[in-house]
């Protein structure tokens, strides 16, 4: 390997980051690249290294809170579940029932990332109501914003409440929910047209809304059993973007796969990592002890690997909820799956999949080049960071389109 190769081996790192600014996801921090590209030029691996690790740690650390109220009723308890992939009867599901089940304010984390935390507030609807005594006693500040739920019509309590929250400067959002009843029962009638159903409800929202004070009021409607009908999607994506950029990620990828444009969107948001984790393991293959940068490879990939996994909903668990959903028989949505990585996700593997893509002379060269003084442990890095970056790519991909046929089977289509 002549000096000139070495030297574009190093470059390699570099040259990502700069095209990361351009086309990987948006919730890549321009400051972060910035300082990692400085430390690498100035050759100081040991800092950027300590960069990345830091950011992998903010991201694990990362908590989300969100908060459902509504009147009694309302199906609070059933959203809570919904949104965390559940059905009413799960173990770990929040109590529902045709009375007022909440009398405090009961946490329910996300089974698969436990940062999220789904409130479930007490009803809102009693005679004694007051929005501000309401608040302080369920303690807001707690919480990164609200979702106000009812099941008919928004009454004063409904904007008394919202008016409250937004004077604490905090964010609300509107859910009309039982969607799904209010089509039923209109399908009964002769002239029954979906859309202009769904509008006259809607606009019968707003108004009351409107009549109660709220300028330029937004209602999402929702069935809590088909999250992916109606209005769960711009919800979902409303939420997100008015989110700290830091919390965004972590809702997204907490949100159940039950729409083709998440499982996009979980994918993107996956990809904008792998150059973090792929230059983390370019520069402690700088290190010239046989065997190292590999373990370290192993570490870092298997739990990278497993996210990409739990993120997808392909875990037996959620594959058996989307059957009880959408009454597909599991089997069937197992069929569908092509990578080898949802029989197994371990350090064998992972070993193998690194064989696979560096090729074992060409990871015997990496110890080789990293003896090499300077410019051989430049190489090493260089060597490590292609691998692991095409690796990670590859079984990023693999899920995402396992993801996508799950789906898609569920959906009753051909995939």
């Amino acid at each position: 390997m002549n000096l000139a190769s070495m030297k574009s081996t190093l470059s390699l790192p570099l040259l990502s980051l700069k095209l990361t600014m351009d086309e990987e996801y948006c919730m890549i921090d321009e400051h972060e690249v910035s300082e990692i590209r400085e430390a690498l030029e100035n050759q100081t691996l040991t800092s950027a290294v300590a960069k990345i690790q830091d950011y992998c740690k903010q991201l694990d650390r990362v908590e989300l809170n969100i908060a459902i109220t509504g009147e009694s009723g309302s199906g609070k308890s059933t959203f809570v579940n919904a949104f965390r992939g559940l059905g009413d009867e799960d173990e770990g599901a929040a109590k529902t029932g045709v009375v007022e089940t909440t009398m405090k304010p009961a946490v329910y984390p996300h089974p698969k990332y436990p940062r999220v935390k789904v409130w479930d507030l007490p009803g809102i609807g009693t005679p004694n109501f007051k929005a501000d005594e309401y608040l302080q006693k369920v303690e807001f500040q707690c919480y990164d914003f609200f979702i106000i739920i009812i099941s008919e019509r928004f009454k004063v309590s409904n904007v008394q409440l919202a008016t409250e929250i937004q004077r604490m400067k905090k964010r609300f959002y509107f859910v009309r929910s039982k969607i799904d009843n209010s089509i039923n029962a209109e399908q009964r009638k002769r002239d029954f047209n979906k859309d202009k159903t769904l509008s006259i409800i809607r606009q019968d929202c707003i108004k009351g809304l409107r009549d109660n004070g709220v300028e330029s009021p937004t209602v999402f409607l929702i069935s809590s059993f088909d999250l992916q009908l109606y209005d769960f999607p711009l919800l979902e994506d409303t939420m997100e973007k008015e989110l700290p950029k830091h919390k965004q990620r972590v809702l997204l990828l907490s949100l159940p796969n039950i729409t083709l444009t998440i499982n996009q969107r979980k994918k993107e948001a996956l990809q904008g990592n792998i150059w973090r984790l792929a230059l983390l393991s370019g520069a402690m293959a700088t290190v010239p002890i046989p065997g190292l940068s590999v373990a370290v490879d192993v570490s870092i990939l298997v739990k990278e690997l497993t996210n990409y996994y739990q993120a997808f909903g392909l875990d037996d668990e959620s594959l058996r909820n989307l059957s009880d959903k959408t009454h597909v028989p599991l089997e069937e949505l197992k069929a569908v799956l092509k990578s080898a990585l949802n029989k197994e996700i371990s350090a064998d593997v992972v070993i193998k999949l690194l064989m696979k893509f560096a090729g074992g002379a060409v990871m015997l060269l990496e110890y080789w080049v990293s003896t090499i003084p300077v410019l051989g442990s430049m190489a090493a890095g260089g060597i490590s960071y292609v691998t692991t970056h095409k690796m990670l790519s590859s079984c990023l991909n693999e899920l995402a389109d396992d993801a996508h046929n799950v789906l898609m089977r569920a959906l009753q289509t051909e995939v």
